[in-house]
């Protein structure tokens, strides 16, 4: 009896180290992850200590705006001006003006806008950003202010050969797709047979499809819309039935419950007072370049 019982506690002690070890092993191959989050909650704290930017923006005059101005129709930057146009810039504008503040652009990419807002490199993040749970953990997202999904935009001449995503991942379609965001995603995601090619520049990729070098490029049905209004080549695949569902909002520093209550309140008045609309309208009617 004895020995059984001492033979149970040894197997319960070895069954508790082995569980302990798993633990640690699965914990310290995620090191880049308990980095991050530091990080991200650092900034958290240093923000909390300089109080909201509810009060912070209109003292300083300025609204850091983070935006990538590769994305109409919501943000565009002309590299010859370095202007910034698009809905979202029209919009950041409006936001800042209700701060008594001025929008100062903070140029970034699709791969790195959640990590420059936590680095405190901006005050806000727009141009048609999604809503993801990955950049969620990171950031808070405003009240969403439109519904999109991914839905193909290719050549005219094939739109009824790509509806459906069998009709596209297959041998011989060469699939583009722009770096870093939930295009390239959701192209990894489903994109197995097709030859999928990543192009760096989301201004130009387009133009691969115009020119023969690719068939297909999966983006959100707002995208294909305008690109389809400016490109008569080119035709947007049942925008009004996309593959996926996403909404778009602005991205806003965690912790800031001020700030995200300002600005949500500020999303729901222009998206039901036409403000949005007439930028959005403004926009897919005057296909500007």
């Amino acid at each position: 009896m004895r020995r059984t019982v001492t033979l149970s506690a040894l197997a319960a002690v070895l069954a508790a180290t082995a569980a302990g070890s798993a633990l640690a092993v699965g914990t310290a191959s995620k090191p880049e992850q308990k980095t991050e989050l530091a990080r991200a909650n650092a900034a958290e704290r240093a923000r909390q200590q300089r109080g909201t930017l509810l009060d912070r923006v209109p003292e300083r005059g300025v609204l850091r705006v983070c935006t990538t101005g590769d994305y109409r129709p919501f943000s565009h930057r002309d590299p010859k001006s370095d202007a910034y146009t698009g809905i979202d810039i029209k919009m950041a504008g409006d936001l800042a003006k209700s701060l008594d503040a001025k929008p100062k652009y903070v140029p970034t990419t699709w791969a790195t806008l959640v990590d420059d807002l936590v680095a405190d490199r901006c005050d806000v993040g727009m141009g048609g950003v999604s809503v993801t749970l990955a950049r969620a953990r990171k950031a808070s997202f405003s009240e969403p202010y439109l519904t999109d999904g991914k839905t193909p935009i290719v050549r005219c001449a094939d739109k009824d050969k790509y509806r459906t995503l069998e009709e596209i991942d297959r041998s011989g379609v060469r699939v583009v797709v722009n770096p870093g965001g939930t295009n390239e995603q959701f192209a990894r995601a489903h994109i197995k047979q097709a030859t999928l090619t990543v192009h760096p520049d989301n201004t130009t990729i387009f133009d691969e499809i115009i020119a023969g070098r690719a068939d297909v490029m999966m983006t959100d049905a707002s995208e294909t819309r305008y690109q389809s209004a400016i490109h008569p080549e080119l035709c947007a695949v049942h925008p009004d039935e996309p593959f996926s569902f996403s909404e778009k909002a602005y991205v806003l520093p965690r912790g800031d419950a001020q700030f995200k209550e300002y600005v949500d309140q500020w999303v729901h008045l222009a998206t039901h007072d036409g403000t949005y609309k007439k930028y959005e309208d403004e926009w897919l009617t005057s296909s500007p370049s």
